[in-house]
């Protein structure tokens, strides 16, 4: 059973698509305006280690044509996990402001949660800009040091004020790896959990939010 001394002296980052979000909008978006099949290709090179996720995007970006209204209409349907806005009061009540930390684009994160109404929470991630009806991504959290990740999220839990906190991870996929092996405490699902069993690195299960909103609720009973 999950054990937490002091919540509030936890810090707590968490994933976006498919974690807060009940699909991934970066595959969804890629699929839905690319001019082309070629994005897979590149997605089959990344899910067998042969390229990192910046060489893919990349590549994948440079298929795909929509104009920001119509992509704005797509950002604007994707539902968030509903125990999303419990969690994030959950983790206030102790003045724990967690951080979104993606390898996707924070345009497609900051539109969402706007049109959720949810503020005030910082985002990490990859950014984008129009041309047109093209997306053209840089990568201001590039590490050299990471092969993996177009945003290596470990840094984020690196830095010198994480040195006395309690770090705990919520993610999904193989982009969280780096993020995960780090934190102290995990919560995984789909491939990160495969992952993480593989290495033998110990993690907690979930399904959704709820899960994480009930287990961290617990844990300070």
């Amino acid at each position: 059973m999950l054990k937490i001394q002091n919540l509030s002296n936890c810090a707590v980052f968490i994933d976006f698509d498919n974690t807060i979000t009940t699909v991934d909008v970066l595959d969804e978006i890629i699929q839905r305006f690319s001019i082309n099949g070629n994005w897979l290709r590149y997605e089959n090179l990344w899910r067998e280690e042969k390229i990192g996720s910046k060489d893919c995007m990349e590549a994948q970006l440079k298929g795909i044509r929509v104009q920001k209204e119509i992509l704005n209409r797509y950002l604007q349907s994707v539902k968030l996990d509903s125990s999303f806005p419990n969690l994030l009061a959950l983790l206030r009540r102790y003045n724990v402001h967690p951080a979104i930390l993606s390898d996707s684009f924070s345009y497609f994160i900051h539109t969402i949660l706007k049109h959720h109404n949810i503020k005030n929470i910082p985002v990490y991630a990859n950014t984008v800009r129009f041309e047109g009806n093209r997306l053209i991504p840089s990568f201001p959290y590039r590490s050299a040091q990471c092969k993996r990740c177009a945003h290596c999220k470990r840094a984020h839990l690196v830095k010198p004020s994480m040195s006395h906190k309690t770090t705990i991870y919520v993610g999904d996929g193989l982009s969280d790896v780096c993020a995960a092996l780090e934190a102290d405490i995990v919560f995984a699902k789909g491939r990160l959990i495969e992952y993480l069993k593989e290495v033998k690195k110990a993690c907690l299960e979930f399904n959704n939010l709820k899960d994480v909103f009930d287990l961290l609720k617990k844990a300070q009973t």
